[in-house]
């Protein structure tokens, strides 16, 4: 793998971390695809040739940094589900978060539909 230039604008140390990133998801992505059948863990469609770069190494706890020799942290996920599961764990993430001054109780406390019985009784 060769190091590729850096563009312009960008410094050498953001350079040598792009490069060591890579480098790691590189490294990471191999073993997974040793160790797992290149099927997505989501929705079961298999993967092989050309399509198998459409397949991803999905970190369950969502720290990039903790990838443990045996893939106890790994899932291949095909691009779709991946999408999908990181926009469930940040959509999760927003609304577990407490608001600075929010309500308390229910949010809405109108019932657009609480007297439709008596309005279907009287037509009858």
């Amino acid at each position: 793998m060769t190091p590729e230039p850096p563009a312009t604008g960008t410094s050498k140390l953001d350079q040598l971390l792009a490069d060591e990133r890579k480098r790691r998801e590189h490294s990471y992505r191999e073993q997974a695809l040793k160790l797992f059948p290149w099927v997505c863990a989501r929705c079961g469609r298999a993967f092989s040739g050309k399509r198998l770069s459409e397949l991803t190494v999905h970190h369950r706890d969502h720290n990039h940094d903790n990838n443990p020799p045996d893939g106890s942290n790994w899932e291949l996920l095909c691009l779709y589900c991946h999408d999908n599961e990181h926009s469930r764990y940040t959509d999760q993430q927003w609304h577990s978060e407490e608001k600075p001054g929010a309500r308390q109780g229910p949010r809405a406390t109108y019932k657009a539909l609480a007297g439709i019985g008596d309005l279907l009784k009287r037509d009858e």
